[in-house]
């Protein structure tokens, strides 16, 4: 059963801890998401998704707009990733990236080889994506991957519209590059070029 967003927040903030778990299974696959595109590592996304979690349930009391709720929930997310990938510096980066439970698998019956395909240009694009610009990799995340408005990410970056839309359509070139200079080409795994294994 849905619940109303006003409501549900409501309840979580007076300490109702079965509203927060209904808020937590509502949006914890887009938080995973979320940290997945930019950490690239699964078992590393999934931990990050739960400090996440820790972030909101402390800063529950700050939200009053339960309108925006998403936008206030996605912005403590983006937070913590960037804090997370700071202290991450200090640490060597993980090269192998887990091809099984990858975020996006199609749905419908696909076939085997279909799956190999689809989780091998699924690693592919989130190992260049780890090549990008902090900026840029953020943009894919939020706008290709999350599916967010250009007018929302520019309030989440703090950015101009135009800006946003000038870095969206360079970051796709960025990112089709890498994928490129991964294998991702003509010839690559599946044959597509670097801006078609994106979509």
């Amino acid at each position: 059963m849905q619940v109303d967003h006003t409501e549900l927040l409501r309840r979580c903030q007076a300490g109702d801890e079965l509203a927060w778990e209904v808020l937590v299974r509502q949006h914890q696959g887009r938080i995973c998401a979320i940290a997945y595109g930019y950490v690239g590592e699964q078992d590393e996304a999934l931990d990050l998704a739960q400090d996440i979690f820790v972030r909101v349930y402390e800063r529950l009391s700050t939200c009053e707009d339960a309108e925006k709720f998403v936008s206030w929930l996605l912005r403590i997310a983006r937070n913590a990733c960037i804090d997370h990938l700071r202290r991450r510096k200090a640490r060597p980066p993980r090269q192998d990236i887990p091809a099984d439970d990858m975020v996006g698998l199609r749905h419908g019956g696909p076939t085997p080889e279909d799956n190999l395909i689809s989780s091998t240009r699924q690693r592919l694009v989130h190992r260049a994506l780890q090549k990008l610009s902090e900026i840029n990799r953020e943009i894919i995340v939020l706008k290709d991957i999350q599916g967010l408005p250009l007018e929302e990410i520019s309030g989440m970056l703090d950015l101009p519209l135009g800006t946003v839309k000038s870095r969206s359509s360079r970051a796709r070139i960025e990112l089709a590059k890498a994928v490129t200079d991964l294998g991702g080409g003509p010839g690559g795994p599946d044959g597509r070029t670097g801006a078609e294994a994106v979509s």
